[in-house]
């Protein structure tokens, strides 16, 4: 396996994705890993709540050079920066970073296929009335996925 792909939100499912991927690579050639985080304008529901794609990129647009994308952007990085030194410290030695916005589960699919990644590790620790309110980006990560997801707890 040359490049796998991990979804990272900075909670507690991100931190199960990259440990289960170091445990996946133990003692192997480690792949080069993507790790993206996909930013939610307003939140995990704001994003999922608009009814279509344009709608979307009007928000996109609206937003572009405030300070408010640019304070995501930020936290963004930071969510970014300890996967990406918990991985090299257990030598992984071609950690990417991406960052996106708009739905989770599209992104992440998008994702994959622009990175080529040969798997996509995600996240699945939300609690079953979470799901069932918000729906699930890791269900539907493995659900449409073109290529094999590991939820990792």
């Amino acid at each position: 396996m040359e490049r796998v792909l991990v979804a990272v939100d900075g909670t507690k499912g991100s931190r199960a994705c990259v440990e289960a991927c170091v445990h996946l690579f133990a003692g192997k050639t480690a792949p080069a890993v993507i790790l993206l985080h996909v930013m939610q304008y307003g939140g995990p529901t704001a994003v999922d709540g608009l009814s279509n794609d344009a709608e979307l990129a009007e928000l996109r647009e609206a937003l572009e050079g405030s300070p408010q994308l640019e304070e995501l952007k930020a936290k963004a990085d930071a969510i970014l920066a300890a996967p990406r030194a918990f991985l090299a410290e257990r030598g992984f030695r071609d950690v990417r970073t991406a960052i996106k916005s708009g739905r989770a589960a599209e992104e992440i699919l998008k994702g994959a296929a622009e990175y080529g990644a040969e798997l996509i590790v995600i996240g699945n620790t939300r609690n079953l009335i979470a799901k069932l309110m918000l729906g699930d980006v890791a269900q539907q990560v493995a659900n449409r996925a073109a290529v094999p997801v590991l939820l990792a707890r």
